[in-house]
C-alpha cells in the first residue's frame, strides 16, 4: 500500500500570508519558503511584521474563510484518496488550515500549531523537528511506500526520503537546484506521475 504525502499550500490551496498581504496590503508578507528557505527564519519574520502591523488572528481567519481550494484540487484530491492513502504534510498551522480542510473533504492533515494571546500570534509550535521527513520516515516505518509531491524548499526533505517524490508547480530556482525531482505544472501532469509509480 502506497502513501501520498503532498504540501497544502501552493499545491492544494493558496498561500495564505500571501492572502493575508493582498488584503491588508503588507507587502512584505508576500514572502514564502520560496524566498527564505529556513523554515524558523520566514516564520521570525512573518511574526514581526504580524506583530508591527497589529495583524490579529481574527482579521487572519476572515482571509482564510474566503479562500478556495485551487483550480482543479478538490478533484485530483478525490482521484488520489481512491487511490492511495492521502495525508498532507504542511508547515501551516490547525488554526489556519480547518476550514480549508473542511472545504477538501477532510483529508488527514499534519501541521503545526499557533499560539495565540489576546487574538494575537505570539509564537508557534512546531509538531516535531524536521517534520516532514519524519512524517515520511515514520509511515515507511509502518511498512507502506511513500510518494511525496511539494511545491518548494521546505519540501525537499519529503522528497528525499519517499520512494518517489516529485515537485508541484515550484518556481524555476527551486527546480534548478533540485533536477533530480521530476517536476508537474498541472494536476494531470502529477497524476500521471503519481501513476507511473504507483504499482
Amino acid at each position: 500500500m502506497k502513501v501520498l504525502c503532498l504540501d497544502l499550500e501552493g499545491v492544494l490551496i493558496p498561500e495564505i500570508w500571501q492572502a493575508v498581504a493582498e488584503r491588508t496590503g503588507i507587502e512584505a508578507l508576500n514572502k514564502t519558503t520560496r524566498d527564505i528557505p529556513v523554515y524558523d527564519d520566514l516564520m521570525q519574520y512573518r511574526l514581526a511584521l504580524a506583530a508591527k502591523h497589529g495583524l490579529t488572528m481574527s482579521l487572519i481567519r476572515e482571509v482564510i474563510d474566503e479562500l478556495q481550494p485551487l483550480d482543479g484540487a478538490d478533484a485530483f484530491l478525490q482521484w488520489a484518496r481512491s487511490e492511495l492513502q492521502v495525508v498532507i504534510v504542511s508547515d501551516t498551522f490547525y488554526e489556519f488550515a480547518q476550514p480549508l480542510m473542511t472545504k477538501l473533504g477532510q483529508p488527514m492533515l499534519l501541521c503545526h500549531r499557533l499560539e495565540i494571546e489576546a487574538d494575537r500570534i505570539t509564537g508557534y509550535q512546531l509538531r516535531q523537528p524536521d517534520p516532514k521527513r519524519r512524517a515520511v520516515q515514520a509511515f515507511k516505518s509502518l511498512g507502506f511506500s511513500v510518494v511525496a509531491a511539494g511545491d518548494s524548499y521546505n519540501d525537499v526533505a519529503m522528497l528525499e526520503e519517499a520512494d518517489a517524490g516529485f515537485f508541484f508547480c515550484a518556481p524555476a530556482n527551486v527546480l534548478a537546484e533540485y533536477p533530480q525531482y521530476p517536476p508537474a505544472a498541472s494536476y494531470a501532469e502529477l497524476r500521471e506521475l503519481i501513476e507511473s509509480v504507483r504499482e
